[in-house]
């Protein structure tokens, strides 16, 4: 293919009592050249005057392919008709070069309300697809673009919501009216819709039937799919008060919460003035953060020992979805608040729309030599018990001061029970030979690897990580403490 390919335009008007507007819609495939790139539509109506729209990322199809795509609406103003007929070119830039599509030197054209128009190299298409899925949607509407010439019979999807364990097929309906009326070259239009209910995602490919030939439409053999979103949750040891700028830092923390649309979070090293034992929830940094958040989540905090000699230092769990239980206990043997092995750990049971519940454990746990195991076997005990018959999935988050491939490590992956999440969704290699196949002296894989914050999920759940990524250094809200955070995100299997 070409660096940049037209794939189809939509150009419809819409007419009421109450208003006109005009709809105009690119939808493009490029190479993908590198992660830096800019693409642009170049358009003018009749009025004859250039205009410049930017795309936007669609979808990755294949590893070296892309969609982008525009979307932009016009209505007319009293010294402005709507555009009408349109002229159009595309541009990319990528590598200090640029490419254009601009149909060999003599732009594209599409009439005033022409509806779809795709370029040559399709005669089968999916158009308007979205790889998101609205909260509380249950129906997938699909709108296929056939060409005229394949004089097509039947049109239908072929879809499943449990990975083509099942496979269901609905049938599309041809479009009558205005767009098969107009020149041979425009494609016929057909019509569908999935009933997915409450399903976390869906897939599916196109069929289209005539007397002499079956075509499909499967995205390049990927399918194309569409889910809700992934439950995202990040972890981060807040460095209890010891920070220069520690205002400001609170402030970048929220920030992140709020630009990334996290889920859930669990901090370790929550902090408040000591106060004679009393605390000062005003202090309290993970109240601090949870009130800079453009909506605050639900909290649940507890502390377990006097730190740096000024502090209630804790745990906490910040939920944008209700808690339906919570607890909190310690692991240690010790419950002196004097002493600093004595450590707590908080869990929320939370009810996760499209996933069920899912119960989290913040945890800061001791070092090897100050406890590591006995607390790690009593919180394994306690989760256990709480892991009944209708919870989705566990997870153990935070700070466990093992550094992976350690001593500390080998008993989490000996206990066979529960995995490291980041790992899974950073080096699934490495994660499958450590955690799969139990490859002898496994730990060589590790020896780089520097981590002493996890999640650890347990094997039975329900639930696959997706991705993992490190936030809080300075490529993106700058250190805010003397960890960096863990962001990951989860999805049904």
């Amino acid at each position: 293919m070409s660096k940049i390919q037209l794939v189809y335009v939509t150009n419809v008007i819409t007419r009421k009592k109450a208003f006109n507007q005009q709809e105009l819609s690119f939808f493009i495939l490029v190479k993908n050249l590198s992660y830096a790139k800019k693409i642009d539509v170049f358009w003018a109506g009749e009025d004859g005057v250039w205009h410049t729209l930017p795309a936007m990322y669609h979808s990755t199809p294949q590893r070296d392919k892309e969609y982008w795509q525009v979307k932009t609406t016009y209505h007319p103003a009293s010294d402005k008709a709507l555009p009408g007929d349109i002229q159009f070119a595309l541009r990319y830039q990528a590598l200090g070069g640029e490419f254009w599509d601009n149909n060999q030197g003599l732009n594209y054209c599409s009439q005033a309300n022409s509806g779809i128009k795709v370029a040559d190299d399709y005669s089968v298409l999916n158009i308007g697809f979205e790889e998101g899925l609205d909260d509380g949607q249950k129906l997938v509407p699909i709108t296929v673009a056939v060409n005229q010439s394949l004089h097509a019979e039947k049109v239908t999807v072929h879809w499943t919501t449990d990975d083509w364990k099942h496979t269901k097929i609905a049938r599309c309906y041809l479009k009558r009216g205005r767009t098969l009326s107009r020149k041979d070259n425009e494609p016929q239009v057909w019509k569908g819709l999935l009933n997915i209910g409450h399903a976390f995602r869906l897939q599916y490919r196109i069929c289209c039937e005539s007397a002499d030939q079956i075509l499909w439409d499967n995205n390049f053999g990927r399918n194309y799919s569409a889910k809700h979103r992934p439950l995202s949750v990040l972890i981060l040891n807040l460095h209890c008060y010891q920070e220069d700028n520690q205002d400001y830092k609170f402030s970048q923390i929220a920030k992140a919460i709020n630009q990334l649309d996290v889920d859930i979070v669990c901090f370790q090293e929550v902090a408040e003035p000591w106060n004679d034992g009393k605390g000062d929830w005003a202090s309290n940094s993970a109240n601090i953060i949870n009130d800079r958040l453009e909506s605050p989540y639900h909290l649940h905090t507890d502390w377990s020992h006097l730190g740096f000699d000024r502090y209630r230092e804790g745990v906490a769990i910040l939920s944008r979805y209700p808690i339906v239980n919570h607890d909190s206990r310690y692991v240690s043997d010790s419950e002196n608040p004097y002493n600093i092995h004595a450590r707590k750990v908080v869990m929320a049971q939370i009810a996760v729309p499209r996933i069920g519940l899912i119960n989290f454990f913040s945890c800061h746990i001791s070092w090897w030599n100050d406890g590591f195991s006995e607390q790690f076997e009593n919180l394994c005990k306690w989760a256990d018990s709480e892991h009944t018959g209708h919870i989705k999935s566990t997870m153990l988050c935070g700070d466990f001061n093992i550094k992976a491939g350690s001593r500390g490590y080998e008993l989490v992956v000996d206990s066979n029970e529960y995995e490291d999440q980041f790992l899974a969704a950073s080096s699934p290699e490495v994660f499958e030979e450590i955690f799969g196949n139990r490859r002898p002296h496994w730990q060589r894989y590790l020896v780089n690897d520097h981590r002493i914050d996890y999640i650890f999920m347990n094997k039975s759940s329900e639930l696959r990580v997706t991705s993992g990524r490190v936030l809080f250094t300075e490529q993106d809200y700058g250190s805010v403490s003397d960890h960096i955070g863990y962001l990951m995100t989860f999805e049904p299997k």
